[in-house]
């Protein structure tokens, strides 16, 4: 129960904290500051007085912190680790495995057939049956 309450109020301090620090105008947000200008305004000088959003905005730092650190304490209180709580399997053979490793590719066909075969290379035309090879030279009789 606390922890439930503990959630809200820091989710609820989130988002006011938020609000505040946006709504707030930043140090020399005026033109000139834009350009360099606004040299009255020292680094390490005073501000003036405190305004309601900056005193709104140091209150919701605080309880943020305080709400982020009473969360962190219940939370470590519950003890063990998130893996813990996982089942584990009943036997080996139940155990997820690694996925086998691929074989080596194999080397691609080769493009052409053998020499000796009187199958075609690929990429050539196949002889029709109408046509003989030749065995005498181009030009010579028959």
């Amino acid at each position: 129960m606390l922890e439930v309450l503990l959630y809200v109020i820091h989710g609820i301090v989130c988002l006011v904290l938020i609000l505040v620090v946006l709504l707030q105008s930043g140090k020399a947000a005026d033109l000139a500051g834009a350009f360099g200008g606004g040299g009255s305004q020292t680094a390490l000088g005073s501000r003036g007085a405190a305004t309601v959003l900056s005193k709104a905005t140091s209150i919701c730092a605080i309880v943020f912190m305080l709400s982020s650190l009473g969360l962190a304490i219940l939370g470590s209180r519950s003890g063990g680790s998130v893996l813990e709580q996982v089942p584990l399997p009943a036997s080996p053979a139940e155990a997820p495995t690694a996925p086998a490793a691929t074989p080596p590719a194999e080397a691609p066909a080769p493009q052409g057939a053998p020499q000796g075969s009187g199958a075609p290379a690929a990429g050539q035309p196949a002889p029709s049956g109408s046509e003989k090879p030749q065995d005498t030279p181009a030009g010579g009789g028959q």
